[in-house]
């Protein structure tokens, strides 16, 4: 972290404390040693990224918080960073030209993307979401298509074998998919070997695949793997991610946008 001549505001604080503490326990001495601030500024900005779920106060300093390696329900999981989320669809959107055939998974990033779709035209919607099909049908003008399968509660998508009569028929332009896990090596992973599978038969029938996850998921590894990281061409993540794992990315050909 670099001491800026001018007064930092809160909100650029809280982003470059986020950046310090990466995987690693930072001391309230050292967060006020790169910051070039009071403790009691760094303690204040800490309580705020606690509130917000970014990070854990433990004694004499900080750790961020990383999204749990148990799936949450989806309504915890919706809260957790929504913040980020929200840009992170609005991001998204440029992905998406009018007259496309997309796709959406049960993420709650992608759940996101469904209220902005009607600033497109013409759009062809492929789900396997119980959530993005309920937030659609009384509210958009596009064709709505719903992957049959067998009904998980946890994520409330439609997954396993049953839906791959219905995905192996189509020809999608682009699919956005949310992930529990991601890492450089293995791409998206989840805890559910049916999602996974029913993820990995989307990502085979799309000519684009994005990854929406806020920098929570990013370098752990949850229980299934999802396809490859080969698979992907798109990461949409927030700013908090490492400059590590960007230039990895970027090596392998994943274009990262926050």
């Amino acid at each position: 972290m670099e001491n800026n001549k001018r007064k930092l505001l809160s909100p650029e604080r809280e982003k470059l404390i986020l950046q310090a503490l990466g995987e690693e326990v930072r001391t309230i001495s050292e967060l006020t040693d790169g910051l070039g601030v009071s403790e009691a500024t760094v303690r204040r900005d800490l309580q705020s990224l606690e509130e917000k779920g970014k990070v854990k106060r433990v004694h004499g300093g900080a750790v961020r918080t990383k999204f749990p390696r148990a799936e949450p329900l989806f309504a915890e999981k919706a809260a957790f960073h929504a913040e980020e989320k929200n840009h992170i669809a609005e991001l998204a959107l440029n992905y998406i030209e009018n007259n496309d055939t997309i796709c959406l998974d049960g993420g709650s990033t992608v759940l996101a993307l469904t209220g902005k779709l009607n600033r497109k035209n013409n759009l062809n919607v492929v789900t396997n979401s119980l959530m993005a099909s309920a937030s659609l049908m009384d509210t958009t003008n596009h064709k709505l298509i719903i992957i049959g399968g067998e009904f998980r509660p946890l994520s409330r998508t439609l997954v396993g074998p049953l839906t791959a009569s219905t995905i192996n028929s189509l020809h999608i332009d682009t699919a956005f998919l949310g992930t529990i896990g991601f890492t450089a090596e293995d791409g998206i992973s989840t805890t559910d070997p049916n999602e996974a599978y029913t993820k990995e038969l989307i990502m085979k029938r799309a000519g684009k695949v994005v990854v929406l996850a806020d920098s929570s998921k990013l370098g752990t590894a949850s229980f299934v793997s999802s396809g490859s990281i080969k698979d992907i061409d798109v990461l949409i993540t927030d700013s908090n991610i490492s400059k590590e794992m960007e230039q990895t990315l970027t090596d392998i050909g994943i274009e990262v946008v926050y």
